[in-house]
C-alpha cells in the first residue's frame, strides 16, 4: 500500500504543478495586451524575455496568460459537470432504482447519438453577441461527452454487484452515506470520474483553440472570448505564419508547449487516479 502511494506521489505532484502554472497564468493575465511596438516586432526570447514578441511587438507571454484565463474555469466547470453526471449514474446503478436507471440509459442513448461538433456550432451561433464566453460551449460539450462517462461509471458499479454490494455493507452496519460516498464513489468510481473529468477538461481546451483558430484565420470575431483578449490559437496561428517565412518560430514553440502542457496534465491525472 505504501509503495503504491509512493509511486503515485510524483504523478500527483506533476499534476499539481501543471495546474498551478495554469492557475497562476490565469491570475496574472492582463485585461488588455500592451500597445503595439512595431520597432520591436519579431524579437526572439533572448531579446525580449521570457518568450519574445510577435510581429507587432506585443509580448507573447500576454497571449499565453490571457489564453489560460479563457480556458481554465470553463474547462474545470465542464470536468465537474461530467464527473457529477457519471457519479449519478454509478449511484443509481448501486441503488437499484429501476426508473432512474432507465431514464439515464435513455438520456445516454439520445445525447450519445448527437453529432458533437454540429451541436457545439449551433450552441455557439445561438449565443447572444454579448455572451462571448467559453462557459456555455464548455458545458454543452460536457453534456455531450457525459454518456460515455456515465456508461463507464454504471459498468464499474455493476461489477461491484450493484444493489447486492450495498445490501452486504448495510448488513455489516455501515451507514448509507459511508457506503455510497466512500465505498462506491471514492474507492471504486474515483478512477473513472477523475479520468473522465481530466479528459473532458483537455477536450474543452482543444475545442476552444480550434474554434478560435478558425476565427483568427478568417479574421472573424471569436465565439469564446471578447475581442480585447487573445486565445492560445493566436500563438498557433502566428506559428503557422512562420511556415510561410515569418520569423515567429518562438510563437509556434510556445503554442505547442501550452498544448502539450494541457495534454500532460490530463495524462498524469489519469495515471495518478488509476485503480489499484
Amino acid at each position: 500500500m505504501r509503495g503504491e502511494r509512493a509511486s503515485r506521489l510524483p504523478l500527483l505532484v506533476a499534476a499539481g504543478v501543471i495546474f498551478g502554472v495554469l492557475f497562476l497564468a490565469s491570475l496574472v493575465a492582463p485585461d488588455f495586451v500592451d500597445t503595439p511596438l512595431l520597432d520591436k516586432g519579431f524579437e526572439a526570447p533572448w531579446e525580449a524575455p521570457p518568450f519574445g514578441r510577435d510581429d507587432r511587438g506585443i509580448p507573447l507571454h500576454q497571449y499565453a496568460t490571457q489564453g489560460a484565463q479563457i480556458v481554465l474555469l470553463p474547462s474545470l466547470a465542464a470536468a465537474f459537470l461530467v464527473m457529477a453526471l457519471a457519479t449519478l449514474a454509478g449511484l443509481v446503478r448501486c441503488a437499484n432504482v429501476g426508473w432512474a436507471d432507465t431514464a439515464i440509459q435513455a438520456f445516454a442513448e439520445l445525447v450519445g447519438s448527437l453529432p458533437r461538433l454540429v451541436v457545439i456550432l449551433v450552441v455557439a451561433l445561438m449565443l447572444p453577441l454579448n455572451w462571448k464566453v467559453l462557459l456555455p460551449i464548455a458545458l454543452a460539450w460536457a453534456i455531450l461527452a457525459a454518456p460515455g462517462a456515465m456508461d463507464e461509471a454504471s459498468a464499474a458499479a455493476g461489477r461491484l454487484g450493484g444493489a447486492r454490494f450495498v445490501e452486504a455493507l448495510r448488513a455489516h452496519g455501515f451507514s448509507a452515506w459511508r457506503i455510497y460516498l466512500y465505498h462506491v464513489v471514492w474507492l471504486n468510481l474515483r478512477s473513472v470520474l477523475v479520468r473522465q473529468g481530466a479528459e473532458v477538461m483537455m477536450q474543452v481546451v482543444f475545442l476552444e483553440i480550434a474554434l478560435s483558430y478558425l476565427a483568427v484565420s478568417q479574421n472573424e470575431p471569436s465565439f469564446t472570448h471578447s475581442d480585447a483578449t487573445y486565445s492560445w490559437a493566436t500563438l498557433l496561428y502566428q506559428g503557422y505564419t512562420a511556415l510561410l517565412g515569418e520569423p515567429l518560430w518562438h510563437a509556434m514553440g510556445l503554442g505547442l508547449f501550452l498544448v502539450a502542457l494541457v495534454a500532460a496534465f490530463a495524462q498524469v491525472t489519469r495515471l495518478a487516479a488509476r485503480p489499484r
